[in-house]
């Protein structure tokens, strides 16, 4: 079976990243997150994580804490619609959380979950994680969190039909997370954006130790199309950690947080003008000069100059990459980011029609242009 699963996989994540519709349909200008899934992680038969008293599970913890982030968020939001992958007891599949979110077309995803220690109580706080590899140099998505990424990715293994589901992919395999580093995601600088907006907003506690924002290899946030991040709340195996958790007042607590994060990142979001922004603190966007042929360099002009956009990723390609079939992209970063544009030149008129034929090789791809140091993601 795992013979069949790598040609399949690196189908699917071609596939995948190629098709990802970016930030849902324009029928205005401006973006509007209209649309939040909550998602509580486990559920029914799997119960995630469970503290040593066996008193306390995993599932019981991030159902709670959706519940409560989303009244607050019917009550502070009122235009803002809210679903949860789940809102009792039951199981979910890992697919079927995305499927959920991507059948509705949500602006924004976001998975809870509580962490916890292999070995002893020491480690302790609260983490957030986006899809991807880590741009730490000398970090690859193999090393870091692991452990982490194995359990939360282990749910796979108690569906009855996961061999055929998944394409026989092992989430207790490290090889089958090679490659994960196929994958790309459209939403990757958004997903960034608000995940830092969570760290911010849980800084004040009631756990206060952060760990820190990271991309890895969760497969539910691969599945969705949309901007997404999964956040441990904090350890059930740390007993301070833990106290926090049991607690109704530290969940609401939790739950506010998260809430003042999707305050900020929606005040962010509706106020762009359908454009990809990079973070706040993020250096500015600059095309990087590279020596001919590994990059293409974009036409000479003093202008605006217009392209399609077929990706963002923490990854540097290299522009023989099968993903652009051929094409010589023109690359840009904007932060830790590099964005690759096809198609470029002066003429709309002629880099829309160019849009047409790319559309057909790259669904999900978008019109920008690029003036001195700004890239605009323009209808």
């Amino acid at each position: 079976m795992k013979s069949l699963f790598r040609p399949v996989l690196v189908l699917w994540a071609v596939l995948l990243s190629a098709s990802i519709v970016p930030y849902g349909a324009f029928a205005q200008d401006r973006l509007k997150l209209s649309t939040i899934v909550i998602d509580p992680g486990h559920g029914g038969h799997d119960a995630g994580c469970i503290s040593a008293d066996k008193k306390t599970y995993e599932k019981n913890i991030a159902l709670d804490i959706a519940k409560r982030l989303s009244q607050k968020i019917n009550e502070s939001l009122p235009g803002v619609k809210v679903v949860l992958t789940r809102s009792n007891d039951t199981f979910v599949t890992l697919s079927g959380r995305a499927d959920i979110a991507n059948e509705i077309g949500a602006d924004l995803f976001i998975s809870i979950h509580v962490n916890a220690q292999a070995k002893g109580t020491s480690a302790s706080g609260y983490s957030i994680h986006c899809l991807g590899q880590s741009s730490v140099k000398g970090n690859d998505l193999f090393s870091k969190n692991l452990d982490l990424c194995k359990r939360e990715n282990s749910v796979i293994l108690l569906e009855d039909d996961y061999q055929t589901r998944y394409q026989g992919f092992d989430p207790s395999d490290p090889q089958s997370y090679i490659l994960f580093s196929l994958m790309q995601n459209a939403h990757l600088e958004h997903s960034l954006v608000f995940a830092e907006d969570v760290a911010n907003a849980m800084k004040g506690g009631p756990i206060t130790k952060s760990r820190g924002v990271s991309q890895d290899p969760f497969w539910v946030l691969w599945r969705t199309t949309m901007p997404s991040v999964l956040v441990e709340v904090g350890f059930m195996t740390n007993p301070n950690d833990l106290q926090t958790l049991r607690s109704p007042e530290g969940r609401d607590r939790i739950a506010g947080n998260l809430l003042k994060a999707i305050q900020t990142f929606k005040k962010r979001y509706d106020n762009s003008t359908a454009t990809t922004s990079a973070p706040e603190k993020a250096a500015k966007p600059e095309v990087k000069p590279a020596p001919e042929p590994v990059v293409e360099a974009a036409p000479a002009t003093s202008g605006i100059i217009y392209g399609v956009q077929v990706l963002a990723t923490s990854k540097k390609m290299n522009p023989s990459d099968p993903f652009f079939k051929g094409y010589t992209p023109i690359e840009v970063q904007v932060g830790k980011l590099y964005k690759y544009i096809l198609g470029a030149g002066e003429d709309l008129a002629a880099v829309r029609k160019k849009k047409k034929e790319l559309d057909q090789k790259f669904p999900g791809c978008f019109l920008v242009s690029k003036e001195g140091e700004t890239i605009t993601r323009i209808r």
